[in-house]
């Protein structure tokens, strides 16, 4: 008996400090975040596999074509960031596109690099300093992680152009209906 409380005692506070992660066998959402429930696409990569050359410094440097799907009602922006976390200086940014239309699906490829485009958003800098995209670029050796990252908003970010990674991020806290995001990999 002594035993089968200890058992108890032990599985109730395993429960009560991790949660029950909804019972589902997976952990609970951290407070602040948010589901991945948006779907994102690319016609010329899938999910973990090698981004084509086109879209990389080694080639025509263009971005690939995305499309998506799971965008909740009542989103009035969306916003795209493109980020290496395998860069040797710490996270590398890539792309930083806010104030998307909410009703919009998909990106053609090659999105121009200005910083206003009518019908598709704001683009603020990115690691190399530039407005836009700018692909894969990772020194010799292992292969780089980039992740394309998709936010629903509630409200339209209304920031100037050339906003950084950081800007973007620290406007949308409180915002985010929903997000969802593709990971393709490139080395050299």
């Amino acid at each position: 008996m002594k035993k089968l409380k200890c058992w108890l005692a032990v599985t109730i506070l395993v429960l009560l400090i991790y949660g029950t992660g909804g019972c589902r066998g997976e952990a609970p959402a951290e407070e602040g975040e948010t589901e991945m429930t948006i779907q994102l696409t690319s016609s010329a990569f899938t999910e973990g596999d090698l981004i084509p050359k086109r879209h990389t410094c080694d080639g025509e440097d263009f971005s690939p074509a995305l499309a998506w799907t799971g965008v909740p009602q009542g989103t009035k922006s969306l916003a795209l960031i493109m980020d290496d976390p395998d860069a040797p200086v710490g996270t590398f940014v890539h792309w930083v596109l806010y104030d998307m239309p909410g009703d919009l699906t998909s990106l053609s490829e090659w999105i121009a690099r200005k910083a206003s485009l009518s019908g598709v958003g704001t683009q603020g800098k990115n690691g190399f300093g530039e407005t836009g995209y700018n692909g894969p670029c990772p020194p010799r050796g292992k292969a780089h992680r980039y992740y394309f990252k998709l936010y629903a908003l509630d409200t339209i970010l209304g920031l100037k152009p050339g906003a950084s990674k950081a800007d973007v991020e620290k406007a949308m806290v409180g915002h985010i209906l929903a997000q969802g995001q593709l990971m393709g990999k490139y080395g050299r």
